[in-house]
């Protein structure tokens, strides 16, 4: 399960931008932006500041929880250790020494 959030759905209500949203909650316009794209998972400091911009709604009118695409997140899974292992240098195995 991934915590999801209908917060930029209530922004155009309350904000004229991102900018005014991101200043709202007290965090950075590229956090903000890079959670709208799913770039990012929720954080605390992102609930927090929500709860800061909106007052009027309950965390449950905020947030909620969704199941996470299990194709999704083995694709991505995948690509960080592909991503990972590419720039690895590689080692040289130990050889046993003779006795």
């Amino acid at each position: 399960m991934i915590i999801k959030t209908r917060v930029f759905e209530l922004n155009h209500k309350h904000h004229k931008n991102l900018s005014e949203l991101a200043q709202a909650m007290g965090i950075s316009v590229s956090q903000v932006y890079r959670v709208r794209q799913g770039k990012r998972y929720i954080n605390q400091k992102f609930i927090i500041g929500a709860m800061k911009a909106f007052p009027e709604y309950k965390l449950d009118d905020l947030f909620y929880f969704a199941p996470e695409s299990p194709v999704k997140s083995t694709r991505q899974a995948l690509e960080k250790f592909t991503s990972a292992t590419e720039y690895m240098p590689s080692t040289p195995r130990a050889t046993p020494v003779p006795s």
